[in-house]
C-alpha cells in the first residue's frame, strides 16, 4: 500500500490533458499497489497565497518561539509540507503554460522549500531532506518541447527536474502528452501519452 499525492495546476477545469493524464498515471499505480491511498489536490482551487516577507520571516523562527499570529502565517506551509512528507508517490500534472509552470505550482514549491525541513546545508553544499520519494509528471503542451526547436523553450521538466532534486526527489518520471494543439500529431496524443506510463 502506498499514500499517493496527485497535485493539480490547471487552469481549465473540464478538458484539462494534464489532469487526464495525472489521472491516468495514479490509475496505473494503484493497479499496481492496490490498497493505496490517494489525495488529490487542486493547487489552483485553493488559491495558494505568494510567499510575502510575513511568511518567509516565519520560516527561519523556532516553532516554539512563533507568537500566535506566526503560527496562523506558516499553517499552510506547515501543511503542505507535511502532506509531501506523508507521501510514498507524487504525480504533479504540469501544464506547459508560456513555456513554464503555473503560478500555483511555483507557490506550492514555494512553501515546501523549507530550511532544516526539506533541505539542509553540508560541508559540501546544499542537501535535500525529502528522500524516499518517487515522482511522476504529467505534463501536457500544445506544441512539441522533447525534441526539435521546441526543446529550447521547456522550462518545466528540466525545472521541476532541477528544484525537487535540490529537495530530495530525484527519482522522478516525466509523462508527456505534447503536440496536442499541432495538426498530424494532436489526433493520438492523449493516447500516446497514456500507452507510454510505465510504472515502476
Amino acid at each position: 500500500m502506498k499514500r499517493i499525492l496527485h497535485l493539480i495546476s490547471s487552469i481549465q477545469e473540464k478538458g484539462s490533458h494534464s489532469i487526464q493524464l495525472g489521472r491516468a498515471i495514479v490509475e496505473k499505480i494503484q493497479e499496481k499497489y492496490p490498497g493505496s491511498i490517494l489525495e488529490e489536490l487542486n493547487l489552483v482551487d485553493i488559491d495558494i497565497p505568494h510567499l510575502n516577507p510575513a511568511v518567509l520571516r516565519t520560516f527561519f523562527i523556532p516553532g516554539d518561539q512563533l507568537t500566535e499570529e506566526e503560527k496562523v502565517s506558516i499553517r499552510f506551509s506547515d501543511e503542505m509540507v507535511a502532506q509531501l512528507l506523508a507521501a510514498d508517490i507524487i504525480v504533479i500534472g504540469a501544464p506547459l503554460y508560456n513555456f513554464t509552470i503555473h503560478s500555483s505550482l511555483k507557490a506550492w514549491i514555494d512553501h515546501i522549500t523549507r530550511a532544516g525541513i526539506t533541505f539542509g546545508y553540508g560541508e559540501n553544499g546544499p542537501v535535500g531532506k525529502v528522500m524516499g520519494k518517487k515522482v511522476y509528471v504529467a505534463m501536457s503542451s500544445g506544441g512539441v518541447y522533447s525534441d526539435g526547436p521546441g526543446k529550447a523553450n521547456d522550462f518545466v521538466a528540466p525545472y521541476l527536474h532541477a528544484f525537487l532534486g535540490f529537495l530530495g526527489m530525484k527519482d522522478l518520471t516525466v509523462v508527456r502528452a505534447e503536440g496536442l494543439k499541432v495538426p498530424g500529431v494532436m489526433e493520438d496524443a492523449m493516447e500516446k501519452a497514456i500507452g507510454s506510463i510505465s510504472i515502476d
